[in-house]
């Protein structure tokens, strides 16, 4: 491992468009009370997601008796508390995806998207559970076999409707099975993943036209539509209205393409009143490059520079098709974009000791996010990791940065290494190198990981063994 240690400088302060990006340098008992008002913040939120369930379950229960009378009865009544906390939950995901700002800057895009996915499975199944449980609560009651009864309720109002909607959400459910998901294309995966939104829609016609559940005028009815207002609205605002509304704004088009390495481009993309997008070096943003060749893929990508007035910066490797052909774009052209998102930035710190750790295409957010990282010199020490020097990139202007601002860089190149260790090379693991003895106080740091899915889980790994407290790390992912 080569080490850069870089001795205290002075800084001047940027000036021009950048300078309105700056803020003061905050004291310690500052970030850890941000950082207490932020995890306050998130927990609410997360009793709001599991309230609306037990809310939509309690106004039901306080309509009027439930009849628990008989084995069907009670099998019919079982099927409507599933069918109530299963829609609820995909609603909930309909939010969580529908990148909501205030999520957004509470637990990140990327962590949002997480949550998501852990919903899908129990809110399927919650979904066939309610069919399962209704079908053979009626057939009871009506003493009727479960074949006919499911013939029967077959032609009734809007069940057809819904049985296609339960079958668009078994798609979607399918096609994010890490197995499947791996072997379909970004495009395909994308595209079924749209059904939900038809899924949703054609489930509330069945939804609504049940009076005994949600009787016209009740307060049942009403909680309903408020929730599926709230969350149409939020996919409609959030996920298509304001990046159509920014992107008409802000006029953005690539003014440059730079090729720093051999499969590895930066974009050069200019603007104007970008200031307006209140964007941190660490973020990323939604894509969409207006050539006959790459209109129809949106591409998540970091900044790889602080933003200024009317200027931004995105460094891509070519990990794909879609992304290899952004290395041809030329001048001129049109972008659209959806964003900022993430909170891989210096707003979710709750030290003044700040650890970072990169490999491959990951320097390029850890790279904005140092120039705007406000942090005492000496109290910021970033580990730089590439499998050969092909993986490099960026890593001069990291470590200028660095050495302005008085920080420390480690690099790490070379194969893998194995045991506790193997996220650096194997070189550093024979040498016992780890998390504990790349950082200093690494237990009162916060840790800033970017990179390669399994290479990031190692570091993870090693730094919670190490004493990292959990709160203390933050990751950005760059899997779907």
């Amino acid at each position: 491992m080569s080490t850069t240690t870089n001795r205290r400088s002075v800084v001047t302060p940027p000036t021009g468009p950048e300078s309105s990006y700056r803020q003061r340098m905050l004291s310690e008992p500052e970030l850890r009370g941000r950082a207490r008002r932020r995890q306050a913040a998130v927990d609410v939120l997360g009793v709001a997601v599991w309230g609306s369930a037990a809310m939509a379950v309690t106004l039901w229960l306080s309509a009027g008796p439930v009849d628990l009378s008989g084995v069907g009865q009670v099998l019919v009544a079982a099927g409507i508390v599933a069918g109530m906390v299963g829609t609820d939950l995909v609603l909930v995901m309909l939010v969580l995806a529908a990148r909501v700002p205030f999520i957004d800057r509470l637990v990140g895009h990327d962590a949002a998207m997480v949550q998501h996915g852990k919903l899908g499975r129990p809110a399927l199944y919650l979904l066939l559970t309610h069919a399962g449980l209704l079908v053979v609560g009626y057939a009871v009651e009506s003493h009727e076999n479960v074949v006919a009864e499911a013939v029967a309720l077959w032609s009734t109002s809007d069940v057809l409707l819904a049985v296609l909607a339960l079958a668009g959400f078994v798609a979607v459910v399918w096609t994010s099975v890490v197995a499947v998901r791996k072997v379909l294309p970004y495009e395909v995966w994308h595209g079924v993943h749209l059904l939900s939104y038809v899924a949703v829609g054609l489930a509330i016609p069945h939804q609504l036209s049940q009076g005994q559940v949600l009787a016209q005028g009740s307060w049942e009815r009403v909680y309903w539509v408020v929730l599926y207002v709230v969350a149409f609205a939020s996919v409609a605002v959030f996920r298509f209205g304001l990046p159509m509304v920014r992107s008409l704004r802000h006029r953005v088009v690539v003014v440059g393409v730079e090729r720093i390495g051999a499969d590895v481009v930066s974009l050069y993309l200019r603007g104007r009143a970008l200031t307006e997008l209140q964007a941190r070096g660490g973020q990323f943003f939604m894509w969409r490059f207006w050539t006959g060749a790459t209109w129809w893929h949106a591409h998540p990508i970091s900044l790889s520079a602080a933003p200024t007035a009317d200027g931004m910066r995105v460094t891509v490797r070519a990990l794909g098709r879609g992304s290899a052909q952004l290395g041809s774009l030329q001048p001129g052209t049109r972008v659209s974009f959806a964003g900022p998102y993430g909170v891989f930035t210096d707003r979710v710190r709750t030290s003044t000791r700040v650890a970072v750790a990169a490999s491959g295409i990951g320097v390029t957010p850890v790279r904005a996010f140092l120039e705007h990282l406000d942090a005492p010199a000496g109290a910021v020490t970033v580990l730089l990791r590439g499998r050969s020097p092909r993986e490099t990139s960026l890593w001069q202007e990291v470590i200028d940065l660095a050495q302005a601002r008085g920080y420390r860089v480690f690099t790490s190149i070379g194969p893998r290494g194995s045991g506790t260790g193997g996220w650096l090379s194997s070189s550093d693991t024979a040498r016992g190198v780890s998390a504990a003895s790349v950082f200093p106080d690494l237990r009162q740091s916060d840790l800033y990981v970017c990179g390669p899915g399994r290479w990031s889980d190692l570091v993870e790994q090693d730094a919670l063994r190490a004493g990292l407290p959990a709160t203390h790390l933050h990751r950005e992912r760059f899997d779907w």
